[in-house]
């Protein structure tokens, strides 16, 4: 079989559907990377989100040791770690364990949106004296510096990269986002960027920008750059708009700032029809939904027009079935084996500094 033009990978939210527990979710989510692994996907990140009842992947630090204990083939890590809640080297000592258990499977990638409203957010932090500092680029920089052992002479951090637990085993280091600002520090850093499309779809001529103006570093020599789209696959497309009913009622209530459980799609479908009105509060989406041929070309057209390398689907569906199925029609519709050998060759194994 000819060779994909780009790997396919997953970014896992943990939804948690009306009448579960966080507990269900993130048992469905270990599930769910068991059967990513089989079907060939390349990695399986978990995303960061605080006091929803909507989302369980609060801590992706605590659950990427899980996952990757689940699974044998697939990189694990987080999609991604909102470094301005953390220490930089909390962060870098965190991923250096997990590095070490798991060689050259972890992934950390970085993101500055706090996964949550500001109050939560203020409530996340060690020192509520004021707010912290939006200094993202510092604390970047600091981070890294840990992982190349690279702390200027003189400064009093330096050394401690050289005690990460890990050892020689890092994290490849990623920077996701949804806006210029991340780009451009992603370009400056020599990093490999991430876009959030099923945020921003917009976001085309922010990856062109980051890869015109890659900066090569140690940890990569030219740019790579992922886009992370929202799809949803089914046997047919009635059945795919039938299940994004229950995300769509969900995102509708949170943008009016309430946060509510996945409903079922047919609590969410009477919903909606009741309310015509929320359909269109949310125009930044793109969804790519329909039967195994549409998404497919969907997830193609996404790659082309972000030039990337990687696509990482995401949904958020009731029935935890129906999400399982999803990424197999998925898997089945491009070919994969089982072993993601023909997702990318020689071009995936990339230096983890």
């Amino acid at each position: 079989m000819q060779a994909m033009p780009f790997r396919l990978s997953v970014l896992d939210q943990s939804p948690i559907p009306f009448g579960s527990t966080g507990g269900d979710a993130l048992r469905n989510t270990i599930n769910l990377a068991r059967v990513a692994d089989r079907l060939g996907y390349y990695r399986y990140w978990l995303a960061e989100h605080h006091t929803t009842p909507a989302l369980a992947g609060a801590s992706p630090e605590v659950l990427i040791g899980p996952v990757a204990a689940a699974t044998s083939r697939i990189r694990v890590g987080s999609g991604g770690i909102m470094l301005p809640h953390y220490s930089p080297l909390k962060v870098a000592e965190n991923f250096s364990i997990i590095a070490g258990l798991y060689p050259d499977r972890i992934d950390l990638g970085l993101g500055r949106a706090p996964g949550s409203d500001q109050a939560a957010a203020y409530a996340l932090q060690r020192d509520r004296r004021q707010r912290s500092p939006d200094d993202f680029p510092n604390q970047l920089a600091e981070l890294l510096a840990y992982f190349a052992d690279a702390m200027p002479a003189g400064h009093p951090f330096a050394g401690y990269g050289a005690t990460l637990p890990g050892g020689s085993d890092k994290p490849d280091t990623w920077l996701l986002g949804s806006s210029p600002d991340s780009a451009r520090w992603a370009a400056e850093a020599g990093l490999p960027y991430c876009f959030a499309d099923f945020i921003n779809s917009g976001g085309a001529a922010i990856a062109s920008a980051y890869q015109r103006e890659f900066q090569p570093s140690v940890r990569r020599s030219a740019p790579e750059t992922a886009v992370a789209v929202w799809t949803i696959c089914a046997d047919t497309l009635a059945q795919a708009e039938y299940l994004a009913s229950s995300a769509r009622m969900m995102m509708a209530h949170l943008l009016t700032g309430k946060s509510i459980a996945v409903p079922p799609p047919a609590v969410a479908t009477a919903w909606l029809n009741d309310n015509p009105q929320t359909l269109h509060l949310d125009g930044r989406r793109r969804v790519v939904l329909g039967d195994p041929a549409t998404v497919r070309r969907g997830i193609e057209a996404a790659a082309a027009e972000y030039g990337a390398t990687e696509v990482l689907l995401v949904n958020i569906l009731h029935d935890h079935a129906a999400r399982v199925r999803s990424y197999e029609l998925v898997a089945k519709a491009f070919g994969l084996s089982g072993t993601g050998d023909e997702a990318m060759s020689a071009d995936s194994r990339v230096r983890r500094v």
